[in-house]
């Protein structure tokens, strides 16, 4: 078993709520590489051959198993790019907990590139979390650039499930995925910007198939003079459901834009989407305080149970 340190130890607390541990199939990806890796008797874990990164095989057997990725960085000036794919038979049930936490006590920028492609068998359904912190008193820029990909095929099930929680001076997030007959969509967006931080967020997700259905939600706070803009994407080319539901709090003087797209290339799509961008409700943090808790107090409480 590899001795971690306390950073790694505090990051890896942050990122994999599930508990991190060096048992069944997992990969710690350290400073741009493995520290360490196990697999199970339904998860196998193979490093690529042609770039950075790791192929992950998961059979038909994998009943509920859980597969950990966390990548920790904590060298200033560190520029980490990475590809994983994952492979998931027919039939397949798993969760995917990733997710990269980033520590710079320097003066230059640190960045990690994660590029993630997912092939979604028939029936299978994936569970795939991602959550994004940094922390460190240096200077440097933490940067966090997630691409997904995703491919589902008939009847799957795929559950995204992404968190910004703090720290993350820059992050341009991209996501396509491409569904078909019967397959099911659930994406959850949470993130939080302070200071001069921004955020960007692009999801593009293409119904092919009939039956294929789409929930996209999207909940972000927005703080100082921090920037925020989201533009969701649903395209429908078959019969199918999508909706879009975006909700921005504005603080401060922080900017949000939301730009929901919706399109449809078939008679029989039916395609949604909400926007909300708005203040905390003054009457809310009204009857917070009237139980003893202070304006900043009240604010985070309200905060904490929106990003929830």
């Amino acid at each position: 078993m590899t001795e971690l340190d306390q950073i790694t130890k505090e990051l890896l607390t942050v990122i994999d709520d599930k508990g991190f541990s060096q048992t069944g199939a997992y990969n710690l990806r350290y400073n741009g590489t493995a520290l360490c890796h196990g697999d199970s008797e339904h998860i196998k874990i193979k490093k690529k051959t042609d770039k950075q990164g790791i192929d992950v095989y998961i059979d038909k057997n994998a009943g509920g198993e859980q597969v950990h990725i966390p990548v920790v960085v904590d060298a200033s000036g560190m520029m980490d790019v990475v590809y994983n794919d994952f492979y998931v038979e027919d039939g397949s049930e798993v969760t995917i907990i990733a997710g990269c936490g980033i520590h710079n006590s320097g003066c230059n920028e640190s960045r990690h590139d994660g590029i993630h492609s997912f092939h979604i068998g028939k029936g299978a359904n994936v569970r795939y979390e991602e959550k994004h912190y940094g922390m460190g008193e240096g200077t440097g820029s933490k940067v966090l650039n997630p691409v997904t990909r995703v491919f589902m095929e008939e009847d799957s099930v795929f559950t995204l499930d992404t968190a910004q929680i703090k720290g993350v001076d820059s992050t341009v997030r991209k996501t396509e995925i491409y569904m078909k007959a019967g397959a099911k969509l659930f994406v959850t967006e949470r993130l939080m910007t302070h200071g001069s931080q921004r955020a960007d967020s692009d999801i593009v997700v293409e119904l092919n198939g009939s039956g294929s259905s789409a929930q996209i939600i999207s909940r972000s706070v927005a703080k100082g003079t921090s920037v925020q803009v989201f533009h969701p994407c649903a395209v429908g080319n078959a019969k199918c459901h999508a909706h879009i539901q975006c909700d921005s709090i504005l603080m401060d003087t922080a900017q949000v834009r939301s730009i929901p797209e919706i399109g449809a290339n078939h008679v029989d799509a039916a395609i949604i989407h909400e926007a909300a961008i708005g203040r905390i409700n003054d009457e809310q943090v009204m009857k917070l305080r009237t139980l003893g808790m202070t304006e900043e107090e009240a604010e985070g409480v309200i905060i904490d149970a929106f990003l929830r």
